[in-house]
């Protein structure tokens, strides 16, 4: 059975706050738990934005990358208590997104966290009034870009998809007049890193395979 160790009841909670944001997104969401180091795990939840958002706390989890339930997780985090905890059984076969690998990310730009939560917000409010058929977005609105950000050779295109992402998931606090969104990307990934997580997606669409 895994085994998460979580020492810290700050990282307790802030991993606790991460998944219950994940879980209100999708109440059937599982949680990708890696071992970043000896002492740091990072969580990983595909949201139904199709874009990935991650947090990272201090911790242990063995072994060392099992995917688990996100409900079962949560519960593990707020009613057991305990710095060791049982996160419920492997769930490996339902995690179906590719993570980035190792590669070095290049930074690009700090965008004003106000104006990343206001460009959200725009984003939400028409949402709600063009609502598809499954009560989701239109893809036509989530793949719009609202941000064009320029760092050294790179330009990063951000979809309104990405600050669906932060938003729902509560990593970007507008109040804080300083606060940045930092984005850094590699040849095939971008990632917007928040206050409170990350948002990561692809920069571009794999090509489907041919038989």
């Amino acid at each position: 059975m895994p085994e998460l160790r979580i020492t810290d009841p700050a990282d307790r909670e802030t991993l606790a706050a991460f998944v219950a944001r994940a879980v209100r997104l999708d109440a059937q969401a599982v949680v990708r738990l890696r071992r970043r180091s000896p002492e740091v795990v990072e969580a990983w939840v595909a949201t139904p934005f199709d874009v990935l958002v991650t947090r990272a706390v201090g911790g242990e989890i063995a072994p060392a990358d099992v995917t688990v339930s996100g409900n079962e997780l949560l519960a593990a985090l707020t009613v057991a208590g305990g710095a060791r905890m049982d996160p419920g059984p492997a769930r490996d076969l339902l995690w179906r997104s590719e993570l980035p690998a190792g590669a070095t990310w290049q930074p690009v730009d700090a965008l004003p966290a106000a104006v990343v939560s206001e460009l959200a917000e725009r984003g939400v409010a028409l949402a709600r009034e063009n609502v598809g058929p499954h009560g989701t977005p239109p893809a036509s609105l989530m793949d719009q870009t609202v941000l064009t950000v320029t760092g050294g050779d790179l330009e990063i295109k951000v979809p309104m998809r990405c600050l669906f992402a932060l938003s729902g998931m509560g990593f970007v606090d507008s109040s804080l007049p300083d606060d940045v969104v930092r984005v850094t990307a590699t040849d095939s990934w971008m990632r917007l890193d928040a206050r409170y997580g990350a948002a990561v997606r692809r920069r571009h669409a794999l090509l489907p395979l041919l038989f």
